[in-house]
């Protein structure tokens, strides 16, 4: 089979890695599919690339539905980042909690007898998204014969310079799409422009809206080009003329902030101007409370995150509380905060400093004396660590999606700690770390749990508790 050769009728096996799709060629190879598909249904496909083992193809369109697609509500729509919205919930936590154990599967030998609890499901479905970031830009196409120069919603996925045109966010709730569409019909009658990736001209470039789930706070932040050429105070001045109404018609709007972004991306940093009020807006997690400025890392779905966190304290819950816990890859430090209460002392580390100052302000406002912060690449820091502080009894390992770093494997074994926690959104990351520790070590799995945090996506978090 060739390049670019398109093949017919092809039927989707199941879900891998990575949001992936596995089918089977007719000559017997695997074929790896990375746009959108249902498991069950046929489609038709075009060879990308031929390798040894596989092939990479792309998805042209289906020609027959599978039988888990479901019909939506006629307001839904899907798009890059809930593309999983046409599969029944209860199927997708089925396709979910089986990834998770197929990812052991290279190391079934030393989880026999491990507990592989049934998948956490996620009590919201909808509307649970506590962070949702819209896009200003245009959407020009020569092929598809639309040359649109105002939309705002979300980028077309693997297309950096195209918005799609969309009104309505099944993951974000009432509040955040009315607000949505307020600020979408006020800029659009401002006669700003939006912003344009490729010439990096224009006003309009990304909003941010932040709403805690257990507090209902709200923040919004602006992100405007300052460089924009015919920029003055007048467009800042009927920006905050409209925010201020804004609040009034949504009483939960706390903070409002004006982003000046020069960056090509649109990414929360450089210069900010709070316009409204509150400077932070404040969460309530399990009995601790955060506060959450523009540019602070928090869990995606807080109702959530805070069943995830309390599955962690259930399986540390029989260990000694005048032991020590170190916290690695610790973001803003909201686990070890949380553990704060449990254990003699707890080490939060973290390579970004901003995160790291969120954590010691946070721990403050809740009387966490018994915390330390650390800045430092976790692989560096855990060869000092063992050299010359205290060892700590349980360790808590919560890496990034891509990766926990391979020079830190054998120091984390070289603790030689009674219990560790690896907290994992990717299961082939998780394993592929596991098979490393279970092959040079003594500790064995006890419990490995599946928990679902990001409904009507391929994402999924692991817990899994080893021990000596």
């Amino acid at each position: 089979m060739q390049k670019h050769e398109i093949v017919n009728n092809i039927k989707i096996e199941k879900l891998i890695f990575g949001g992936n799709w596995l089918a089977i060629a007719p000559d017997g190879k695997k074929i790896i599919i990375s746009w959108w598909a249902i498991p069950g249904s046929f489609v038709n496909v075009k060879i990308l690339k031929s390798k040894k083992n596989y092939y990479e193809w792309q998805l042209l369109e289906t020609v027959k539905k599978s039988p888990l697609e479901q019909d939506l509500p006629a307001h839904f729509q899907v798009y890059g980042g809930c593309k999983w919205l046409p599969i029944n919930y209860d199927d997708q936590l089925s396709i979910k909690e089986w990834q998770v154990k197929e990812s052991f599967n290279h190391i079934r030998e030393f989880v026999e007898n491990t507990n592989f609890h049934p998948i956490v499901a996620s009590p919201e479905i909808y509307g649970y998204r506590n962070k949702v970031e819209f896009s200003w830009g245009k959407y020009i196409s020569e092929k598809e014969w639309i040359h649109d120069d105002f939309r705002f919603w979300f980028h077309k996925q693997w297309v950096f310079d195209r918005i799609i045109d969309c009104t309505y966010c099944a993951l974000a709730d009432d509040e955040i799409n009315a607000i949505f569409k307020r600020i979408d019909e006020f800029s659009r009658q401002s006669g700003l422009p939006t912003y344009d990736q490729k010439t990096q001209l224009g006003f309009w470039r990304h909003l941010v809206v932040r709403k805690t789930h257990f507090t209902q706070q709200l923040m919004l932040i602006f992100s405007i080009n300052s460089d924009y050429p015919n920029y003055s105070r007048k467009e800042e001045w009927l920006i905050k003329v409209f925010t201020n109404v804004l609040a009034k018609d949504f009483p939960n709007i706390k903070s409002i902030y004006l982003l000046y972004n020069t960056w090509k991306a649109d990414i929360v940093t450089w210069e900010f101007e709070l316009i409204f009020w509150q400077k932070t807006i404040k969460e309530n997690l399990l009995w601790k409370t955060f506060e959450i400025n523009p540019k602070s890392f928090f869990q995606t779905n807080s109702l959530w995150a805070e069943k995830l966190y309390w599955e962690v304290v259930k399986l540390l819950w029989e260990d000694d509380k005048k032991w020590t816990a170190l916290d690695l890859y610790a973001g803003t430090g909201t686990i070890g905060i949380i553990l704060s209460e449990f254990f003699k002392k707890v080490y939060s580390v973290e390579l970004v400093k901003e995160s790291s100052e969120d954590g010691k302000h946070n721990a403050i406002l809740n009387n966490c004396n018994n915390i330390e912060f650390v800045n430092a690449k976790v692989e560096k820091f855990l060869e000092e660590f063992v050299k010359t502080w205290e060892k700590p009894e349980v360790l808590v390992i919560d890496p990034p999606r891509e990766w926990m770093h391979p020079d830190a494997l054998p120091n984390i074994i070289s603790f030689n700690s009674k219990t560790i926690i690896y907290v994992s959104c990717n299961p082939s990351t998780l394993a592929r770390d596991l098979d490393y520790i279970l092959k040079n070590s003594t500790y064995k799995v006890t419990d490995v749990i599946p928990v679902d945090m990001f409904p009507h996506t391929h994402h999924i978090e692991t817990i899994v508790k080893l021990v000596k």
